[in-house]
């Protein structure tokens, strides 16, 4: 393997601003190259799709590869993608349609864990349709979702199982196998939102046994779009369409409205960057995707591990949960320190983190609003050493 991050950082303009970049939870910064698709889209001539003039055919092929570089990073079929705004807003508009054949008593189970893009539209959807909600909980001292809750939580009147890849807050990465075999015995759907994990852990929408896949492309460094991609995607024509024209087919169904091109070329382009940060990928972009997550995933272990444990030398510091598998992705307390002063003194300091006030989501759920808020951060692929013990030292002087 060969994931070069002095190369990777060379990549990225932004980075030149002279700041620590550890807020990828909230959007890694771009690429060059990322950038450069979107721009060159925006000045090529790009119309409508359905004619035969060039205009019209570049915008097909856009959204055609848009398809297939999504459907090569989670190894699904294209015609099983689509594309929209957000992950947020496609699945609200999953949620909308699924939920016209929920009745009175069903049930659908969501995880404590989840970011509230993967929760609040099962919750408006129940609520409409006099469906239950079931929370899967978290253990408050790993932060682990145990995988055997789901035994008694999926019932026969289970309709869905929303479930995080991986959370942006605390990094945990729950047993997704396990769970969608739960969901199986009931014939539950089960909702992936891998939009924490996309950036740094090989994914495969059948491994995983998830029957909807959700992304965000800003997550690894993409432009602000989202795709839902479908295990199935015959499963597509089964469900209410939110299209404007009346008669759409496969993904069109849940799309509404026309393209942004020019940022359906930065996903492209943004997928092509993952498929590069490692120099020794080769092969089809899915083989090379393969490789470079891999890459990654081992790169970013040992980064994450060295600063968990200069942090949890610090005795004034409490890191928040200890999960065996995880995403580069964590938050810790300051003793007598709220989250909010603590953030600004890394910021006078050039490091980008953010505060939690811990009333809600995982958080909430800790205690962290009684003792002051947590500290977020997240690594991102041009994160290194020198960063890290950047913010060990910035985080030492708060004791």
């Amino acid at each position: 393997m060969a994931f070069d991050v002095a190369r990777v950082r060379g990549l990225f303009p932004a980075l030149g601003d002279g700041w620590v970049h550890l807020d990828a939870p909230a959007g890694m910064q771009v690429p060059e190259q990322v950038a450069t698709a979107v721009s060159t889209a925006l000045r090529a001539p790009v119309s409508g799709p359905g004619g035969i003039f060039p205009a019209s055919q570049r915008a097909e092929a856009i959204v055609d590869a848009a398809r297939r570089a999504v459907a090569d990073l989670v190894g699904a079929d294209p015609a099983g993608v689509v594309l929209g705004p957000s992950s947020a807003v496609l699945l609200q508009r999953l949620a909308d349609a699924l939920s016209d054949g929920w009745f009175l008593g069903d049930e659908v189970v969501v995880s404590r864990l989840d970011h509230p893009t993967n929760i609040n539209p099962w919750q408006r959807a129940a609520q409409r349709t006099g469906s239950v909600v079931r929370w899967a909980e978290v253990d408050i001292e790993t932060c682990e979702l145990p995988a055997w809750q789901y035994d008694e939580l999926i019932t026969p009147r289970c309709k869905l199982v929303a479930v995080t890849a991986a959370s942006g807050s605390v990094g945990t990465r729950p047993d997704l196998r396990k769970i969608a075999e739960a969901a199986g015995r009931t014939d539950a759907l089960v909702v992936v939102d891998a939009s924490s994990a996309a950036p740094f852990v090989p994914l495969d929408v059948t491994s995983m046994g998830a029957d909807v896949v959700a992304v965000s492309a800003n997550n690894w460094g993409g432009p602000p779009v989202g795709a839902l991609v479908f295990r199935d995607p015959s499963m597509l024509d089964l469900l209410p369409s939110v299209a404007v024209e009346p008669g759409a087919r496969g993904p069109e169904r849940l799309e509404l409205g026309p393209h942004a091109y020019p940022l359906l070329a930065g996903l492209v382009a943004s997928v092509d960057y993952l498929a590069g940060l490692d120099d020794a990928a080769v092969g089809p972009r899915r083989e090379r995707l393969l490789t470079s997550l891999g890459s990654v995933k081992a790169y970013q272990a040992g980064l994450l591990a060295n600063l968990i444990n200069e942090l949890r030398s610090l005795r004034h510091v409490m890191v928040i949960g200890d999960a065996m598998r995880r995403v580069p992705a964590l938050a810790f307390t300051v003793a007598g320190v709220k989250a909010t002063d603590g953030v600004e003194h890394l910021s006078e300091r050039g490091v980008c983190a953010f505060a939690d006030s811990g009333q809600h989501g995982v958080f909430s759920v800790l205690g962290v609003g009684e003792v002051g808020g947590a500290i977020r951060v997240g690594l991102a692929h041009y994160t290194n050493a020198v960063e890290v013990d950047e913010l060990v030292r910035a985080v030492a002087e708060l004791g």
